[in-house]
């Protein structure tokens, strides 16, 4: 009896210390894994009070911190940077902060804003199955959002506000029937907005101001629980959009609306606050909008808007804020607007009131534009309401037209006679695609676009563009869109109406020519289209009207993003300095620019490219793009063209000799980046990328560890042997003096690939035996 009493009481005593060491693990795992996230958030200031003995779920909250947890789960976590936060070390990786996140299954509520995160965001963060409210805004997160995204069913808000995200907005997005708040402002995404948001019947916040959007919005009237909705800073339009009426913000300012307000918005009457500004929005102005009930903010400034304001409506008492600037209003300002001035601020300038304050124009004015607003062929499909504007201007059958056209003669001489005096010895027209390269050409400057069929890897299709859309792209040549002046014209940033981003390249013809001189040029730019090449994406020729010869040329290209290839490589003084590439990352970008100069000899017949480092530039996905290579038109003269350029006949032997001449310079100036890359320097002499070249070529013959001592010190670890010895031969062999014993393009390009598949496969061991694979698209993150 006492031997089973005392065997009990072992059992007791042993279940107990199970049960005990059992709960110190449960405790102890989140612990390890919070003070893991403050090591890789690099022991911010915010969290400075965490260690091993700190009581996370019951830690006192504050304005950075939070930490909450139910029934011993932790399920609220919340960390909040300093505003401005720089990006985190070179060393930091996104996939592993999400996989020591996801140690945190019970997560509802994930809070990271203003960390400095950087990387695109991995899949894995689905793991977190339980969440239902994400904000990771104010970071520097790149790329799309990640398709697992969609697995989250739970997810009820989703902040990504403030980071570089980028790529068209999924459709998956409809399968999250709970999402009630999507905000992802002052991103890069672009394209139009799918039909299936239309789906999204729990919406109430839609928030994705200043992206790159375009085109027309879907039905968002089936949206019944939509109380928020702000797209300003886009390119929607021209429709205005289908709404519920239950919104309570409206923020459509800045972007490319051009019909009429919608009788619909009388039945807002929860709406508090309307911004429509700065579109381009026509017809009459509903007066039933000063009387909505809840409404305090309204401003529909900067559009077309037409009618006669009459001076007894009523408004609203609670209207605070009222801006009808730069319209074509007449009649009188509403008194009810005037009654309080104190308490309400009232803007009504550049219309055609009778007042006489704030820079009215003569009611003339605002009557003959609204009626050049009214005969432009975009504007046949509005709404009824316009066209009942429209019906008392167009009378008196023939005599009407007769009059319609002669203003528009007088606006449209009006113009043209501005620009001859604003420039008097110019006299430019641009060329009329549609009609072909003939004398049928428009001195008002538009056009109708013509494409090319050549349009691979993704690109859109090479085309004419009008002056005017060079001109919208650069905001009128706007001074914050200048990116420099060389010996190749005048750089300029623009979007166009797809939202695309483009650099746009100014040339001045040195001598008249007619386009026809052009025309085989611009046949061999289309044509110069390859993932590695900064690419052409179309063309706009300015020409003098007396004899139709070119006065400047506009080439429109691809706009790259991440900065040139030096910038990640050797220099420590600039926004990636704390970035920079892996070597598996480095010989990809070696590969990349040797696949462009081959496209440029064997394929478009294109030597003497005279490339350097900072003539390589990284896109999103670090994909490397040669941008300065010797196009057509950008020499001096027409006759330097066609010494740099092949035109496919047959050659003589002098021409094959110069040929080969040209293609070995090109490969003695990929020698040159090819060293940059290995190094790790910069070098600024011949003499000293000789004497480089020699302590490569020592290294060659000497063992692995002379190789490492040679290579730059931030990728010593990563490189393994056989690799780093062949892209030094190839380095010394294309730096060879005389330019008949340098490899060919091909030779170049089978070596670098080879040391790529060498390097990778000893990566992929690595990752295997270590467990942690990594993109090869992304900045360095690890030894591979």
């Amino acid at each position: 009896m006492a031997q089973v009493l005392r065997n009990s009481v072992f059992l007791v005593i042993v279940v107990l210390f199970v049960r005990i060491d059992l709960s110190q693990q449960f405790q102890s795992s989140p612990t390890r894994t919070l003070l893991r996230i403050q090591k890789l958030l690099n022991f911010p200031a915010a969290l400075s009070n965490w260690n091993d003995s700190t009581d996370f779920c019951n830690l006192e909250p504050d304005a950075s911190v939070t930490v909450v947890c139910y029934e011993g789960n932790m399920t609220q976590l919340h960390i909040i940077g300093k505003k401005g936060a720089l990006l985190l070390p070179r060393n930091f990786s996104m996939r592993v902060f999400v996989t020591t996140l996801v140690k945190l299954p019970d997560l509802k509520v994930l809070t990271l804003v203003s960390l400095g995160l950087w990387g695109s965001i991995p899949g894995k963060i689905a793991h977190l199955s339980s969440l239902e409210i994400l904000n990771m805004s104010s970071n520097f997160l790149y790329g799309a959002v990640p398709q697992e995204m969609s697995l989250l069913s739970g997810l009820r808000t989703l902040i990504l506000d403030d980071n570089m995200l980028a790529g068209q907005l999924p459709d998956w997005f409809s399968v999250l029937p709970l999402l009630t708040v999507l905000s992802l402002k002052h991103n890069i995404l672009n394209g139009s907005l799918p039909d299936s948001f239309s789906e999204l019947e729990n919406l109430r916040i839609l928030s994705l101001s200043y992206n790159r959007f375009y085109g027309e919005l879907p039905d968002l009237s089936t949206l019944t629980n939509l109380q928020v909705l702000e797209l300003e800073g886009n390119g929607f339009g021209p429709q205005f959009p289908q709404l519920g009426n239950k919104l309570v913000t409206l923020k459509l300012s800045r972007n490319k609306f051009r019909s009429c307000i919608p009788a619909e918005v009388s039945s807002f009457y929860q709406l508090q606050r309307l911004d429509v500004s700065l579109n381009s929005l026509v017809g009459p102005l509903p007066s039933v909008l000063f009387s909505l009930p809840s409404l305090s903010y309204l401003n529909i400034s900067g559009n077309k808007l037409t009618g006669m304001i009459l001076d007894n409506i009523s408004c609203n008492d609670e209207l605070k804020v009222v801006d009808l600037s730069s319209n074509l209003l007449t009649g009188s300002l509403p008194k009810c607007l005037l009654a309080d001035t104190r308490n309400r601020v009232v803007l009504y300038p550049r219309n055609c009131f009778v007042t006489g304050d704030q820079q009215q124009h003569p009611v003339s004015f605002c009557r003959n534009e609204a009626l050049a607003v009214g005969i432009i062929p975009e504007e046949k499909k509005t709404y009824q309401s316009q066209n009942t504007f429209l019906a008392p201007s167009i009378v008196g059958g023939v005599v009407g037209v007769v009059i319609l056209f002669g203003i528009v003669y007088l606006v449209v001489r009006r113009k043209n006679e501005k620009n001859m005096v604003k420039n008097p010895p110019t006299n430019l027209i641009v060329e009329n695609p549609s009609a072909g390269y003939t004398s049928k050409l428009l001195s008002d400057s538009r056009y109708i676009s013509q494409t090319m069929p050549f349009a691979p890897l993704g690109l859109s299709t090479y085309r004419v563009l009008s002056y005017e859309e060079i001109e919208d792209a650069t905001n009128n040549f706007d001074s914050s869109a200048f990116m420099g002046e060389g010996s190749q014209g005048q750089m300029y940033r623009g979007q166009l109406k797809d939202g695309s981003l483009v650099a746009i390249r100014c040339l001045k013809m040195k001598r008249r020519s007619s386009i026809h001189n052009f025309t085989h040029h611009i046949d061999l730019i289309s044509k110069l289209r390859h993932r590695h090449l900064v690419s052409a994406l179309g063309h706009c020729f300015e020409l003098y009207l007396e004899d139709s010869s070119v006065s400047r040329i506009f080439l429109v290209f691809e706009y790259v993003p991440n900065g040139t290839l030096r910038s990640w490589i050797s220099e420590r003084h600039t926004r990636h300095s704390r970035r920079s590439l892996a070597w598996t990352q480095r010989i990809a970008a070696a590969v990349g620019i040797a696949k462009g100069i081959q496209f440029l000899h064997t394929v478009a017949g294109v030597y003497s490219n005279n490339i350097k480092i900072t003539d390589v530039l990284l896109d999103q996905n670090l994909v490397a793009k040669i941008s300065s290579y010797n196009l057509p038109l950008m020499a001096e003269s027409m006759a330097k063209v066609s010494r740099g350029v092949s035109s496919g006949g047959s050659k003589d032997s002098s021409d094959q000799e110069r040929i080969n001449q040209e293609a070995q310079a090109d490969i003695y100036d990929f020698g040159a980046i090819l060293l940059e890359i290995i190094r790790g320097r910069s070098f600024k002499s011949k003499n000293e990328l000789n004497a480089l070249r020699e302590k490569l070529q020592e290294a060659i013959s000497g063992d692995s560890v002379a190789r490492k001592n040679v290579v730059d010190p931030a990728i010593q670890n990563e490189c393994l042997d056989q690799s780093l010895k062949t892209m030094m031969e190839v380095c010394v062999r294309c730096l060879l003096k005389d330019p008949i014993t340098r490899p060919s393009i091909e030779d170049v390009l089978w070596n670098l690939q080879f040391a790529a598949q060498v390097q990778d496969a000893w990566c992929g061991e690595y990752r295997s035996s270590d467990g942690s694979p990594v993109s090869p698209s992304q900045p360095k993150l690890s030894i591979c």
